[in-house]
């Protein structure tokens, strides 16, 4: 992923350097497990311990040896003397260490990104809680609906992202597994104790069975979690590119002190990390048939998926992280223009509030059929003639007064019902809850 949209700490997690070390890591974990079983001479582990490698004296191996863990066995191998090093990857096939090291990243960087996650659900909490009570237009098909409250909508969002939160913690702990059973998965040439003994020490567990490598199913779970993120910030994203817009401006991302909306047009104030989060949210998207594509390997182990991963992995966990705290910047410094709210509610003269008109005609005696033709009348002339609001026409009809009456036609304009159950469905989806998981169930 291009600098551009990744943040450092995920950037040096995916580091050649980074990566190598991880590899070293696991490679001396597993001298140390054998010679705790007594196969390698006492003192081995703690020389190896002093072993360095460094990403361009693998690359200078690699050119020679196209092979990637043989450079770096030779490039770790020549920081130490020629009698320890030759323990190094001890009964050990390539795989060993490279999916164990993948493993063991991707469990990093998922860690990182539930903290993303946590950081973005308590800013949208916040949020929420304050605009409970503030009411703004709902949009059906585009167009107005009832009116409802902001806080539910971004309570929904949160909502949303704890489910989003609950697939990644889910596929987290599928992939914190270590794979060290040699080249075909049956521990012919190292046995389970090393590989229990290397899980432990990286906080991971050993995988039940494999064969040269871990199955990709737990890589493709990561990418699709992953996926299914971007698109819920590109739901928020897409909310907020429609409610910015000039003739609703009812959000506003955050605009700079100096910054430029357009090279020709002084006036624009665009969406523009809005429409970046929608964007790359396509690109994340993109890596689920690649990650699905890398699941059937031919026999114990081919190479297709290796390639394939050295690009989607990284990407797809540097670029969630990067939306995430995008996200998490634009929510924290959004602009809510609640009087923007009320006038849009207010402009339709009314006509949001024709379910309530509706059902009080059918509890003053009229059918449905015919609270609903009647409703549907005066709407549809209000519409096309606003000089006489729909309230004002309900009003001044003899059928309408016979149903209902001119006090409680009244009542039905206003908005307060549609906040009344707000606090009721916060307190159901424990969003007043520290301890609720937020999934709504």
């Amino acid at each position: 992923m291009i600098h551009r949209y990744s943040r450092e700490p995920m950037r040096r997690l995916w580091s050649d350097d980074h990566r190598y070390q991880r590899w070293l890591e696991i490679e001396v974990l597993a001298v140390e497990a054998w010679q705790r079983l007594g196969k390698i001479p006492p003192g081995v582990a703690e020389r190896l311990a002093s072993a360095t490698v460094k990403a361009d004296r693998v690359d200078y191996y690699e050119d020679q040896y196209h092979h990637d863990v043989l450079a770096f066995l030779s490039a770790a191998g020549e920081t130490v003397a020629a009698e320890d090093a030759k323990y190094l990857h001890f009964g050990m096939t390539s795989t060993d260490v490279v999916d164990t090291a993948l493993a063991s990243l991707l469990h990093e960087a998922l860690g990182m990104i539930i903290e993303d996650l946590d950081r973005l659900r308590t800013t949208i909490k916040t949020l929420a809680i304050r605009h409970k009570d503030t009411a703004v237009m709902g949009r059906t098909h585009g167009m107005h609906a009832e009116p409802t409250s902001f806080g539910l909508k971004l309570a929904l969002w949160w909502v949303d992202l704890g489910r989003d939160r609950e697939r990644v913690v889910r596929a987290r702990e599928q992939m914190g597994v270590v794979k060290l059973s040699g080249a075909v998965g049956n521990y012919a040439n190292i046995p389970p104790e090393v590989e229990a003994y290397v899980a432990q020490a990286l906080g991971l567990s050993p995988a039940p069975l494999a064969t040269q490598v871990l199955q990709r199913d737990r890589h493709a779970e990561v990418v699709m979690a992953l996926a299914l993120v971007g698109s819920t910030l590109d739901k928020i994203a897409t909310e907020i590119r429609h409610l910015q817009r000039s003739e609703v401006g009812e959000l506003e991302e955050p605009f700079a002190a100096r910054q430029r909306g357009s090279s020709a047009m002084p006036h624009k104030r665009n969406p523009v990390k809005c429409e970046q989060i929608s964007g790359l949210a396509r690109v994340l998207r993109g890596y689920v048939v690649p990650a699905l594509e890398d699941i059937p390997l031919w026999h114990e182990r081919d190479i297709s998926h290796s390639s394939v991963e050295r690009i989607i992995l990284p990407d797809a966990t540097m670029l969630t992280d990067y939306l995430l705290h995008s996200m998490d910047w634009i929510l924290a410094g959004l602009t809510v223009r609640t009087d923007r709210m009320r006038s849009n509610i207010e402009s339709s003269g009314g006509l949001v509030f024709s379910q309530k008109i509706l059902l009080a005609l059918i509890e003053g005696g009229l059918t449905r059929e015919a609270a609903y033709k009647l409703v549907q009348s005066h709407a549809m002339a209000a519409l096309e003639n606003p000089e006489q609001p729909f309230a004002q026409r309900l009003a001044s009809d003899p059928e309408v007064k016979q149903h209902i009456s001119l006090q409680k036609l009244s009542t039905l304009f206003e908005i307060t019902p549609y906040l009344a159950r707000v606090d009721e469905i916060f307190l159901r989806i424990g969003l007043y809850s520290d301890q609720a998981d937020g999934t709504g169930r």
